[in-house]
């Protein structure tokens, strides 16, 4: 695995992936990445859990990594769902965040959908710009996942820490909806409307983006 040229939202990217071969052989020239970065709160959020994640025992890295992402429904990465739940309109967001990706060049692969916050951080270390302005979108979903992280003192809360770094303060309109989202959870599923998305985002369709972009 490569982690050249870095970029913050590149290493946060990858650190957020599952802990399996490709992320644990790239350990050593993950925190080497991680130090060269500026000093602030991004750059010390992102070596601070660099080197936590060099070194972890490989079993116990994993079995956080499941209970912390797989097992909590607000820490969850696919971002779109605590905003929309599994409904028929995250479809259509799914749809338009693939596209969007497309556009600027990055492909995803088969195996993930395009909501998940290390795609989205991939796509932001890859156009910057826009991508600062797509995380800036999902800023109320990206709060719910650091307060949940950061109530069960995850040290993955460290990179969500750094993701939000860059961007605005939180306005008091977010942060209402912050609270209100966190009081609801996500909107119930529509029975009656599978499936939620349309065909070519469904898991195991051909083409459908159901894991981590290419080259990551």
């Amino acid at each position: 695995m490569s982690v050249e040229p870095v970029h913050p939202y590149k290493l946060a990217s990858i650190l957020l992936q599952y802990p399996d071969g490709p992320v644990l052989e790239a350990r050593e020239e993950i925190a080497g990445a991680a130090r060269e970065l500026p000093a602030g709160r991004q750059g010390d959020a992102i070596r601070d859990f660099a080197e936590w994640f060099g070194q972890q025992p490989v079993d116990e890295l994993q079995r956080r990594y499941v209970e912390t992402f797989d097992f909590v429904r607000r820490s969850s990465l696919y971002l779109t769902y605590h905003l929309l739940g599994d409904r028929r309109h995250r479809g259509m967001a799914l749809l338009t965040l693939k596209q969007r990706y497309t556009a600027a060049g990055l492909e995803l692969d088969d195996r993930e959908l395009p909501d998940f916050l290390p795609v989205m951080l991939e796509f932001a270390a890859l156009a910057p710009e826009p991508g600062i302005e797509l995380l800036g979108r999902h800023r109320d979903a990206l709060e719910l996942v650091r307060a949940s992280l950061h109530e069960s003192a995850s040290p993955w809360g460290m990179l969500i820490d750094a993701v939000c770094a860059p961007l605005p303060g939180l306005t008091r309109a977010q942060v209402a909806r912050i609270r209100r989202l966190a009081r609801e959870g996500p909107p119930d599923e529509e029975v009656g409307l599978e499936p939620f998305a349309p065909p070519e985002m469904m898991p195991g369709a051909q083409g459908a983006p159901t894991a981590m972009p290419r080259g990551v």
